[in-house]
This record gives structure tokens, sequence and C-alpha cells, in this order.
């Protein structure tokens, strides 16, 4: 079971580029550790947390924290887990790094590598975020590799197509068959859209209208190619919360 989602690692030539476009967003640039050897800096609404790495990896990566590295590895290596990197010893920071079904990477760190703050705690222009989408083949069997890893499954939704969201460490974690997404999607939900409109005009960022994928009005692509989908509302529909005294027979 995954204990901490951290942040949503991307690649990134150039961090400068890239956190000027989060900043006129609205995100928040939080202080970052010296754990890495390459340039890395980290961007906050509060809730979503994406890390800028200017080196080449699978990007994007979800990152956990996984306290005591070693014994969770070798209980994964138990239960199946091949893992692509790992750096499991005294003298360096301990890494784990692995792939889904789907070809997704996952990395687990023995530690955070920034601090938060509070001043992160605010929506961006872009809304609240509500959900990191990875595009699946098959949402039965991507379901089957989560599982083990975030056993609490949120939401599950058959029709038009299968979608499963997850509560993975704190992230809301979505696996999705649609057809009209190739890369992972970062989605928020926003009734504004004329904000961002003016901040496209005025900063001249990647834009498109009405990409498909379940009905979000644009698309928004970072410098680094993070994809950034905006919604009226949640796809999957407002979580139906059951009172005691609606449950009481």
């Amino acid at each position: 079971m995954l204990e901490r989602w951290l942040e949503i690692s991307v690649h990134s030539s150039d961090i400068l580029e890239s956190l000027s476009f989060y900043r006129a967003l609205g995100f928040t640039e939080l202080q970052s550790g010296d754990v890495w050897p390459h340039p890395y800096a980290v961007v906050s609404d509060g809730d979503l947390v994406i890390g800028l790495h200017e080196r080449e990896f699978a990007s994007p990566t979800l990152t956990f924290v996984q306290p005591e590295l070693g014994r969770h590895a070798r209980a994964m290596s138990d239960h199946g887990f091949e893992f692509s990197l790992m750096h499991l010893d005294a003298d360096v920071f301990n890494e784990l790094q692995f792939m889904d079904h789907d070809g997704h990477n996952i990395a687990l760190l023995e530690a955070r590598t920034f601090s938060q703050s509070e001043d992160s705690c605010k929506d961006s222009a872009c809304g609240r975020f509500f959900e990191l989408t990875l595009p699946t083949r098959d949402a039965v069997q991507a379901g089957r590799f989560w599982a083990p890893l975030a056993p609490h499954v949120e939401r599950l939704r058959e029709e038009p197509t299968t979608h499963m969201r997850f509560d993975a460490g704190g992230l809301p974690l979505g696996v999705s068959e649609s057809i009209a997404l190739d890369k992972p999607a970062i989605c928020f939900k926003w009734s504004d859209p004329q904000t961002i409109a003016d901040l496209v005009e005025r900063f001249g960022f990647r834009w498109q209208k009405f990409p498909g994928f379940e009905g979000a009005f644009g698309v928004l692509v970072a410098p680094e190619g993070t994809r950034l989908y905006l919604f009226d509302e949640d796809f999957l529909g407002e979580p139906y919360l059951v009172s005691e005294e609606d449950a009481a027979p």
C-alpha cells in the first residue's frame, strides 16, 4: 500500500520557463531540498504538487514517500512487482522505480524532497484539482495492478467508457479507457473559462478548446508538455455522502 503521495514529477528542459508558466496561473513555488544533484523546483496550488526536474527520466512519474523503503521493496518483490531502478544503500538517497502495465512510471522515495507552505493552499486560475488520469488499454487490468497499492476505490463508472478512481496515498488517481486520452491528464474543476482565456491571450499559452476528453472545455499545455484539462464539473459526478441519520434503519 502506498504511504503518501509526494508529487507528479515531470522532466523540464527549461525550469525557469516552466516556473513562469505555473506562477502566471497562480501556483506557488515551494522550498526544495538539496537531495537531487540536478536542477529541481516544485510548484503547488495546495492540492496538486508538480516537481520540475531538469534531467532525463520517464516523465511524468507518480512519486510517493515510503518509509522503511528496503522492507517495503522486499514485500513488493514477494508480490510480483519488478523494479526498473533500485537504490537501497545507507550512503545514498533511497529510491525505487517501477511501471504499471501501460508504461506509466512510479517512484518511491525514502523522504520528502521539499517543504510544504501555507501560502500554497489556494486554488490556481485552473480551479480545483480533482484527478490525475492515466490512459489505459484495459481498465480492469489497470485496476488489478493498482488495487494492492491503492486499495480504496473512490469511484467506478462502467459506461460509456470504464473509469476508476483510486485514493493513491492522497492522490486522486484515475484510470481511463477513453480513446480521446493518449497521455496523462491533470484535471481541474473550474466554471470561469474567461479567466483562462484572458491568461492565454496575455501570455500566449498553448491552448486547445474542447479536446474531446470527458467534456473538457479546454486543455492547457505547459512548456514541458504537462497537460492541464479544465472542466465545468467532475465528470464522475459529485460524491454522495451518507449521513448517520440516512443510514439508520
